[in-house]
């Protein structure tokens, strides 16, 4: 059985978010990485960059796809973890720890309602493998 960390939130895009006030740290949810496959290239948007919600921050490239990575909120990019530039694998290794992807200074914490608690995307990733 799959566990998400209970303190996250997550959208339908495999993305999770850790709220600390108005910071939302955003990184790929382990499902999503495993689905991906060995994480090889990481690329993202500039900080201090503003991004819309569902708006493209960055990429992904794995053994399997090229994939967009995809905001949940709206706010501008106050911090992008370097450490995984240098070292992608720990994507793969620990996406929800140590392998976050960006910080945001969100400017609307209502869109945070939109995002699923934990058993939600737990629902969300099972039905989703029932259709495959």
């Amino acid at each position: 059985m799959k566990v998400f960390p209970e303190d996250l939130l997550y959208s339908c895009e495999h993305i999770w978010v850790k709220v600390e006030g108005d910071l939302a740290t955003i990184g790929v949810t382990d499902y999503g990485q495993e689905r991906l496959g060995e994480i090889l290239s990481v690329e993202f948007s500039e900080i201090d960059s503003y991004l819309e919600r569902d708006e493209t921050f960055g990429s992904l490239e794995s053994t399997k796809a090229v994939v967009d990575l995809i905001t949940p909120v709206s706010g501008t990019i106050v911090s992008i973890n370097e450490i995984i530039s240098d070292d992608v694998s720990i994507i793969n290794n620990d996406p929800h720890d140590t392998g976050w992807l960006i910080v945001i200074a969100m400017d609307d914490l209502q869109q945070l309602d939109d995002l699923l608690d934990a058993a939600g995307y737990l629902d969300f990733v099972t039905q989703e493998e029932e259709i495959e």
